[in-house]
């Protein structure tokens, strides 16, 4: 595990090698938030990707993961519905004091799809928002595919949970799932678009784009 400070607003950047457990990544957070409200700690964002699993967000519905689907799931605290994540995705996790920034969940939100614009768009690549469907999405044979998803949560203005972009997941995973609740659009990735890039290469632009 990596640890950088941000020198401007003493932001940590962890980066973790290896997968990492969803419960554990569950357990770090809530200890982080509240370290945070206490002044204890730092504000961070974690660079992680986990084994292949899905998750369901505060709205979503079981019936969401199909009778197929043979990952594990668990339950999230996180806005949102159902989604996988997996090896090949890069998932930022975001513990940040909107108290000393701007007490605006929608504005969070909005940061938050312009921060993966700007990512895809650095790798030549043009996310979209889309009324009535939260996460970024693109173009791929004249039809909507989605290429990233983000879920939040706010403590006493403290921020967790974050985004997940698809570099290089094996995306069949979602063929076991209605990701999002909505079946009728096509999910992707960098690599599915013909765009080679390394997590760390996004690790890169991610830290030189933010918004934060």
């Amino acid at each position: 595990m990596r640890t950088t400070p941000n020198t401007v607003n003493n932001l940590e950047w962890k980066s973790q090698e290896g997968f990492v457990d969803y419960l554990d990544a569950l357990q770090w957070m809530e200890e982080r938030v509240k370290a945070l409200q206490n002044q204890e700690a730092s504000e961070c964002a974690w660079l992680l990707e986990h084994p292949p699993l899905y998750t369901v967000g505060t709205s979503g519905h079981e019936k969401d993961i199909l009778e197929t689907a043979k990952l594990p799931v668990f339950r999230s605290g996180r806005g949102g519905q159902v989604t996988y994540h997996g090896p090949g995705q890069r998932v930022i996790y975001l513990i940040l004091d909107l108290k000393k920034r701007k007490q605006d969940i929608r504005w969070y939100v909005f940061e938050l799809e312009e921060w993966i614009i700007q990512i895809l768009a650095h790798f030549g690549i043009k996310g979209e928002r889309r009324s009535g469907r939260i996460g970024i999405w693109v173009q791929k044979n004249g039809q909507d595919h989605k290429i990233a998803s983000l879920g939040v949560r706010l403590q006493k203005w403290v921020t967790s949970h974050g985004i997940a972009l698809n570099v290089n997941p094996d995306l069949r995973a979602y063929q076991d799932i209605v990701p999002c609740g909505l079946n009728q659009f096509g999910i992707t990735s960098l690599a599915d678009l013909s765009h080679n890039v390394t997590l760390q290469e996004v690790d890169a632009v991610s830290r030189e784009t933010f918004p934060f």
